[in-house]
């Protein structure tokens, strides 16, 4: 009797798991021919632990780094990176394309200059120029690249001519020859190329070491040397930079720029720029100390372009820079989303003239950027002495305020704050009469610089005028601070939790008040 009863249990239990097999089935079954559609998959929900960013240009996926500079044409700007689409397993970069309208949306066009199809190197860093007189000889309006590549012969680098006739979607080489040879030294790369009207010729700027050659062209073929400009404790210099803008006094400056490391004399590793004049052959500067474009830690390999759209081409420029540091460019969680590189916001630039012959650029984030704003938050006056935390939240914004006071030490906010309090990114000014500036604070949030070396961005201030105003972008990893008028500006990496979206008022030894905060939530460009 037992056994016939462990017999009908077993039947039973068989019964069971079949049919519950078969319910598995056919969900499984169900999940296949229905599959999620695109809006499912992009809402914000399964999106909140991406760290892609929602309003900054990124790579589409594996490797970017230096940006090269935009051009204007037909209504779009095109921009080339450096891409590698076998990263993290090395072999080199090629030049990939984009193309937009209003520099804040991206259509990706693929790769033009392709790494590994002539007898040289992969493609590193150049500039492209529009050959409207067909100086070059392949008809006008062609593109024309000079790219540094790592020559067959011993891996000098040497400049090589790549051509394009379809408007800069398809680049040929010229030749598996180099336009211009090695003179013998390690480092000769990243040619920067601009027209000089006065005397109808190509001017190029070249990295070499810690100095800037300056050579000239009238076919973009063969190059002759002019002279040097030479740098001090700066590293090994890279992205040269030269262009001509008018100050807000009227005054014509030629800037020279350049990608520099400035830490050995506590100064940032981003852009360097000098203003001055350039003859044709050689440049002198206004000072002998550079100014800088940037105080972050994340904004390398920075490029200037033209307005295509505005008549007065002197009157502003754009900024572009790649959003990371070779201190730590291969430790940032986004490998895990199997891509690794964006830029920082197009911002653009002005020259202003401030006394003494001193002149400087100022910059702001793109007008366009405002057109992403899906809701606004803002609050007329409120008083700190402490810290007072709004009843707003978010993670991709931007932010403006105006902080003024009699008596403080230190007053900001903390930004992309976690519930308790633990977590933030600090923005604001010190102003103790020993020390006063201006500063960017990220060492209590997630950042990738695992030996927190560099968690605390920081550019002089003068507190004694006593007021502030900062406008801050956010997104989803990312910060850029502009300082009053963007003399100064702050560009840095974070990595805080996909929930960390609190925003606290704080002011240190007195009181601050905050006026006119008003942030704007940015919807996505992607």
């Amino acid at each position: 009797m037992k056994s016939l009863n462990f017999i009908l249990i077993g039947l039973s239990l068989i019964i069971v798991i079949g049919f519950l097999i078969n319910q598995i089935n056919k969900s499984t079954n169900k999940k296949e021919e229905n599959p999620p559609s695109k809006e499912e998959e992009s809402t914000p929900e399964n999106n909140e632990h991406s760290y892609r960013a929602q309003y900054h240009f990124t790579v589409p996926d594996k490797w970017k780094n230096d940006p090269q500079r935009p051009i204007f044409i037909d209504g779009r700007y095109h921009y080339y990176y450096l891409y590698n689409r076998d990263y993290p397993n090395g072999n080199g970069t090629e030049w990939r394309h984009a193309t937009s309208v209003d520099l804040l949306h991206w259509n990706d066009e693929g790769v033009a200059i392709p790494k590994y199809t002539n007898k040289n190197g992969d493609p590193w860093s150049g500039s492209v120029v529009i050959d409207k007189e067909n100086t070059a000889g392949f008809g006008k309006g062609a593109f024309i690249a000079i790219v540094t590549q790592p020559s067959a012969d011993g891996g000098k680098q040497e400049q090589f001519l790549w051509y394009s006739k379809d408007k800069g979607k398809t680049f040929t080489s010229f030749s598996d020859k180099p336009i211009m040879l090695n003179p013998g030294t390690h480092d000769f790369r990243d040619p920067k190329i601009i027209w000089d009207s006065r005397d109808h010729k190509w001017v190029m700027v070249m990295a070499e070491g810690s100095k800037i050659g300056f050579y000239e062209s009238h076919n973009l073929k063969n190059w002759h040397y002019m002279s040097s400009f030479t740098t001090e404790k700066m590293g090994i210099l890279e992205c040269p930079d030269l262009y001509l803008l008018r100050a807000n006094d009227g005054t014509l400056k030629w800037v020279l720029g350049v990608s520099a490391n400035g830490k050995s004399i506590d100064q940032p590793n981003t852009y360097a720029y000098w203003t001055g004049y350039f003859d044709g052959k050689e440049f002198n500067p206004d000072q002998n100390e550079p100014q800088w474009l940037d105080h972050g830690f994340d904004w390398y390999g920075g490029v200037t372009f033209e307005d295509g759209k505005e008549s007065d081409k002197y009157k502003k420029r754009y900024a572009i820079a790649w959003m990371n540091s070779w201190a730590y460019a291969h430790n940032t969680p986004t490998l895990q989303e199997d891509f690794n590189g964006m830029d920082s916001i197009v911002r653009q630039i002005e020259l202003k003239h401030e006394g003494n012959n001193l002149y400087y650029l100022a910059s702001q984030p793109i007008e366009a950027v405002n057109q992403l704003t899906t809701s606004i938050d803002s609050f007329n006056q409120i008083e700190v002495n402490g810290s007072e935390t709004l009843d707003v939240k978010g993670n991709v914004y931007q932010l403006e305020a105006d902080i003024s006071w009699t008596e403080i030490k230190n007053a900001g906010l903390r930004l992309r704050e976690s519930t308790d309090q633990e977590s933030h990114v600090d923005v604001g000014v010190f102003v103790d009469p020993l020390q006063q500036y201006s500063y960017v604070n990220r060492l209590m949030t997630g950042h990738p610089d695992e030996s927190n070396q560099n968690v605390e961005s920081k550019a002089q201030f003068d507190g004694s005028k006593q007021q502030v105003h900062l406008k801050i972008l956010v997104d989803k990893s990312s910060i850029e601070v502009f300082v009053d008028d963007g003399r100064i500006a702050h560009s840095n990496l974070i990595f805080p939790g996909a929930n960390d979206q609190g925003i606290t008022l704080f002011s240190e030894g007195g009181t601050a008040i905050f006026n006119n905060i008003e942030i704007k939530h940015l919807g996505s460009t992607k």
